[in-house]
């Protein structure tokens, strides 16, 4: 039974699979999309959306934290400084996977993993969303002000 093992070994020891995906979360944060199976593509999802997370908040800290991971010193500070402002407004789901179909050489499943504020092609057909607000009722009193009613004086001075 597999109960609570929610890893992906991806057929590798601990110490090559975490090079590796360290490998790929500096490629994708350099080249902001890449090419590679679909496993990996989901094993790589775990491992790089928590640091785009962290990367929200530039602290020591979580500079740290995210060097420990990915030990690259250009990679973290793309991170912090370009990719964290672009996502800086976004609650989570930074990365997409598109399927690409089979491998020529092994027919493996292939997969575009990208970041999803750097797709132009999907964000130019849709509209910038507007940040939801409440309403406020100021704005309906300054529409409707109350019109005095007119007089009519003819009326009152024949009287």
């Amino acid at each position: 039974m597999r109960h609570g093992k929610k890893v992906n070994h991806l057929g590798r020891k601990t110490a090559h699979r975490k090079a590796m995906l360290a490998n790929m979360a500096c490629s994708l944060i350099e080249h902001k999309r890449i090419n590679t199976t679909v496993a990996k593509a989901k094993a790589l999802k775990q491992f790089v959306e928590p640091l785009v997370t962290k990367s929200k908040e530039d602290t020591t800290h979580n500079r740290r934290i995210v060097f420990s991971r990915l030990r690259n010193k250009y990679a973290v500070t793309e991170l912090f400084r370009d990719v964290a402002t672009k996502v800086g407004d976004r609650p989570g789901g930074y990365t997409r996977i598109i399927k690409l179909g089979n491998r020529l050489g092994d027919n493996a499943d292939m997969a575009m993993i990208e970041l999803v504020d750097y797709n132009e092609l999907y964000n130019a057909g849709k509209p910038a969303k507007k940040k939801a607000r409440r309403r406020g009722g100021k704005g309906k009193k300054a529409e409707t002000a109350p019109v005095a009613p007119a007089t009519d004086t003819t009326n009152s001075e024949e009287e």
